[in-house]
């Protein structure tokens, strides 16, 4: 007979509305050592958060199996959840009531044998991994995108964990993952965090243990982005659901960077960032701003808000649409708002820059009929272009201020703000604290989304950019 291997899961999901946007994550931990083994998140759409939890759990035990196949009966897992509902349900103590759960609750059993299997309840504080993993899938749901773990860092936000008091683990894992798992764990670990994988209750307190069953350079007005807070109820899930909301992976109660703990600020104030689509002046590289012509949607361009439509009433997060007053803005924003049923409020600060006599004009037309007054404006961001237009240190600061009173009325909303290159370079330009060159190093293509979130310290943080994957 094998020995026994030992791993411990700590899953968790959260819906954002109850039903809303959901997602799940799960980390499997070596109890030897504390450090995590594989981690796992998908959103799914929308669902209750009990549902989401329950996915949590079948996705934990599944990574916990195919990390050891061979292990058979032999295989131990301890599964801590901050879901009383789900523990004490598939501990047997509850009875299961409600039909989207009895399915959910059968999976689960079905990964291992019950014997194999225990359940602890721990409050959310001890449950951070799993529940930033769930924020990062939502996350990358609402952005369109699919949880990668190359790009998690949800073990770098966890607790460090110390060796539990349950027997070592016999042989190694066994699996990759591990040695990545290492490199964070000993980030946090330099970070000064302690917890205990199994802590013990305070004197006096409840012991809680429960025995049982994934840049090319553009001129840039040339047409070439959490955690949840649960309630700590117990209640059966139809009659009062537990509701999760989600707040900044960023938190500071001064402007701060890097994972310090600091005060919840809420949620933040989310501006998706959708440029138009292309125009018969796109495909040429023409500059194409506010000083001259304002030209239609083409085909093309009529094709891509669709489909920018479509992802958007797919993802249901968008709450509030903000077009720039040109019409090729005005017509994206029109259909994205058709398929959401939103209004669309107009943002004159939004425009585009004026190019001046750069208007209509290719890059390497300006030039040859321009070529000082280009020079001295690439060099510059207080220079204009020839014939009156607008520098890009005039364009940033109307920018900013159409920024600050979108994101003061809108604090706590996912906004669409559909606009143009020079505007969105910039937006994301400001957020990062990037120098004005940075302009020239982004590329940005025609109906390609950015997303920057806006905290209420004054912090942004990019979160996406150039994303086109709704086009293909």
């Amino acid at each position: 007979m094998s020995a026994a291997r030992q791993v411990v899961v700590e899953a968790d999901g959260g819906s954002r509305g109850n039903p809303g946007p959901a997602g799940y994550g799960a980390v499997v931990i070596d109890p030897a050592t504390g450090e995590p083994l594989a981690e796992t998140a998908e959103y799914i759409g929308v669902a209750t958060n009990n549902v989401a939890e329950y996915r949590g759990l079948i996705a934990g035990l599944s990574a916990a199996k195919a990390l050891f196949p061979d292990a058979g009966d032999a295989l131990r897992v301890h599964v801590r959840m901050d879901s009383k509902l789900v523990v004490e349900q598939m501990s047997g103590r509850w009875k299961i009531k409600h039909p989207d759960m009895k399915p959910l609750a059968a999976r689960a059993a079905a990964v291992l044998p019950p014997s194999s299997v225990t359940y602890e309840w721990i409050p959310r504080a001890q449950n951070k991994h799993a529940d930033r993993l769930a924020n990062e899938a939502m996350d990358a749901g609402r952005d369109g995108r699919q949880w990668e773990a190359s790009a998690s860092t949800a073990a770098l936000d966890a607790p460090a964990r110390t060796p539990s008091t349950l027997p070592p683990v016999q042989g190694p894992p066994g699996d990759q993952v591990a040695g990545a798992a290492k490199a964070r764990a000993a980030l946090a670990a330099a970070r000064g965090a302690a917890d205990t994988l199994f802590p013990v209750p305070e004197p006096g307190a409840p012991d809680t243990t429960v025995p049982a069953a994934p840049v090319s350079a553009s001129a840039p007005g040339q047409p070439a982005g959490t955690t949840s807070e649960k309630a700590g109820t117990a209640s059966e899930e139809a009659g009062a659901p537990q509701q999760k909301a989600g707040h900044p992976q960023q938190k500071a109660g001064a402007p701060q960077t890097g994972w310090g703990s600091a005060p919840d600020l809420g949620a933040p104030a989310t501006l998706v960032l959708l440029r138009h689509g292309e125009t018969a002046l796109t495909p040429e590289k023409r500059f194409s701003g506010s000083g001259g012509t304002d030209p239609e949607l083409s085909a093309t361009g009529r094709d891509q808000a669709a489909r920018a439509a479509e992802h958007f009433a797919a993802l249901g997060t968008v709450q509030e649409i903000v077009s720039s007053p040109l019409r090729r803005c005005r017509e994206t924003a029109a259909a994205v708002a058709d398929r959401l049923g939103l209004d669309v409020r107009i943002d004159e600060e939004l425009r585009e820059t004026d190019f001046g006599a750069w208007e209509g004009l290719t890059f390497g037309e300006v030039r040859e009929r321009y070529g000082d007054d280009l020079t001295a404006w690439l060099a510059s961001p207080d220079t204009a272009p020839t014939g009156g237009g607008e520098s890009f240190a005039e364009v940033a600061e109307r920018v900013a201020a159409a920024r600050d009173r979108i994101v003061a009325r809108y604090a706590g909303r996912t906004v669409l703000l559909v606009t143009h290159v020079t505007p969105i370079k910039t937006l994301v330009r400001l957020a990062l604290g990037a120098p004005p060159e940075a302009l020239f190093r982004m590329e940005l293509s025609a109906a390609s989304i950015s997303t920057v979130a806006h905290y209420a310290d004054g912090n942004a943080s990019v979160r996406l950019l150039n994303d086109t994957s709704h086009l293909r």
